[in-house]
């Protein structure tokens, strides 16, 4: 198909997983390959990714992957997905940095070239420029691509900043002078388009948590973003200021750390959790992992009394210093619970300053449309009505076009918008273990049916003839409690007693129908007790 067009597989009419994808011509880049985090939906399923069937499809036609930051759900899927697309990667020395060590702890060998900050590429008829903006992780990048058919602007994860205290300013003039040359379209973030103002600075939450912990008696322990590099140089000037030493608790955040001080973006001492441990509760302030209620990050291990080095306790205070994404919102409650219960003086967003966003608010936005003057505006990186929300904001402030296309849509841009041609695969994969699953198929389904229902297995011993040799066995898990699990195994055995024995005697010599006879004897015995039909599995011996 010919034209300028565009393709998000991942993150548009949702937060996470962002992958999307450019053609011009036959010649396709791809950019961002994210994963998101599981739920109480997903059970036994931490990370997910898209689907990139479409894009392994394109085969050779994909000329590279285009990274713009080092943000998991910008750059955690390739380690899971690179092997099923294979083509080569390109990120700035932050995000190559950690996506190289992810890479070798995965067993993986991508061909990863890092691009200078502020440096460009050209792959078949892409001209692509990284253009630094201001974020929450170093390194932070707009992507332009210019084409002879017209640039585009890939525009996720960014803000402006008069100091963001780690990393470049936004380029302003960069950005101008793609306006002044002519921008066909700009693909952009949506997370804060119903927030009102900017993001806020950095170095201006600095002051605020100076001031909070500095009124702090006991321990005081700040959650946020393992990759957060700037909060953690804040957490550090915090800690000096209020004459504390600043630890780091949780693995993820030393790798960043380490990434950090290889790039030349800290510089900062940072004591060990067992270290941190040792001093008195006003010596010490601590940058912790797990603003999500992650079961497996340090602040839920610390909440739930089972971190092997650090304990809180009344006196102590926790400051989330993130913000909740969509979904998350169970899991961080139980977790602050915890804390509150153990006498941990909890602040949050409610509480007082304590965080500033990663993405443009609205009055940032409206900047951006300035500076670029780009006649199509696409929404992303945002749930369904984020997306909305930025056409209506884009058209109030007089961008000619601007259009909603969520995971799977095929746009081609033009000087009249943004065409719709079509529709592509699309979904997500499940990372389970060591292997992808569809989200969608057996395994995920079986699971939520296993945790709503419970199981149950019989075991049945025939002859040749049909007739059982011995009761049944019967083992029930998931769906009765102590008080019931005699009597009512004693029934459902009878049951399938029965149920065998009321088959004609041909349909006994048959393993199927004996089966299903007795998966139904079992489930309406256990429902007539329990109310619920659980997930059966029937094994027939014939002797």
């Amino acid at each position: 198909m010919t034209g300028l067009k565009f393709v998000p597989l991942g993150g548009a009419g949702e937060i996470g997983m962002n992958m999307a994808l450019y053609g011009c011509g036959d010649d396709w880049l791809m950019v961002d390959m994210g994963i998101a985090f599981g739920d109480d939906t997903t059970p036994g399923i931490d990370v997910m990714t898209p689907d990139p069937a479409f894009a392994r499809g394109l085969g050779d036609r994909l000329r590279g992957i285009l990274l713009t930051h080092a943000h998991e759900d910008h750059l955690g899927a390739v380690p899971h997905l690179w092997p099923r697309i294979g083509r080569p990667v390109y990120a700035t020395p932050f995000a190559g940095g950690l996506l190289r060590r992810k890479l070798r702890e995965a067993g993986v060998q991508a061909p990863l070239t890092e691009v200078p900050v502020g440096g460009g590429i050209e792959l078949g008829p892409f001209r692509v420029s990284w253009i630094p903006a201001a974020h929450s992780v170093p390194e932070g990048n707009i992507l332009a691509l210019r084409t002879p058919l017209g640039t585009v602007v890939h525009a996720t994860d960014w803000k402006i900043d008069p100091d963001p205290v780690v990393g470049r300013l936004t380029d302003e003039a960069a950005l101008q002078t793609l306006g002044r040359e002519g921008v066909l379209a700009l693909v952009c973030d949506s997370t804060n388009a119903f927030v009102e103002g900017s993001a806020g600075s950095e170095a201006a939450l600095r002051a605020s948590l100076v001031e909070i912990v500095g009124r702090s008696a006991g321990r005081v322990a700040v959650v946020s973003f393992a990759s957060n590099l700037a909060r953690i140089a804040t957490v550090a000037r915090a800690a000096e200021e209020c004459g504390r030493r600043a630890a780091l608790v949780g693995r993820s955040l030393h790798r960043i750390v380490e990434i950090g001080r290889e790039c030349g973006y800290l510089d900062d001492a940072f004591l060990g959790p067992r270290e941190a441990a040792s001093l008195p509760p006003g010596e010490v302030l601590m940058a912790v992992t797990g603003s999500q209620g992650e079961p497996g990050a340090a602040l839920s291990r610390i909440s739930a009394g089972s971190h092997p080095e650090i304990a809180l306790e009344k006196g102590d205070t926790v400051i989330f210093s993130s913000r909740e994404i969509p979904g998350n919102e169970r899991a961080i409650g139980r977790v602050q619970n915890r804390l509150a219960r153990l006498g941990v003086d909890v602040v949050t967003e409610r509480d007082g300053f304590v965080h500033v966003s990663g993405h443009p608010g609205r009055e940032e936005l409206v900047q951006m449309y300035r500076w670029l003057k780009p006649r199509i505006l696409v929404p992303v990186h945002g749930e369904v009505r984020h997306l909305q929300e930025h056409v209506r904001l884009a058209r109030n402030c007089g961008v000619p076009h601007a259009a909603v296309a969520e995971n799977g849509t095929m746009l081609r841009f033009g000087e009249g918008g943004a065409e719709t041609v079509g529709e592509v695969e699309t979904g997500r994969l499940a990372v389970d273990g060591n292997r992808l699953v569809p989200l969608a198929g057996n395994l995920v389904r079986e699971r939520l049916r296993l945790r709503m229902n419970g199981a149950a297995t019989a075991t049945l011993v025939l002859d040749d003839r049909g007739n059982l040799l011995a009761d049944p066995r019967l083992s029930v898990q998931g769906v009765l409690d102590n008080a019931d699990v005699k009597e009512t195994r004693r029934d459902a055995i009878d049951a399938i007693v029965d149920a065998v024995n009321d088959l004609p005697m041909h349909r006994r010599r048959d393993d199927e129908a004996v089966t299903t006879a007795a998966r139904n004897a079992v489930r309406r015995a256990i429902h007539r007790y329990a109310g619920k039909r659980p997930v059966t599995d029937v094994h027939v011996v014939r002797v």
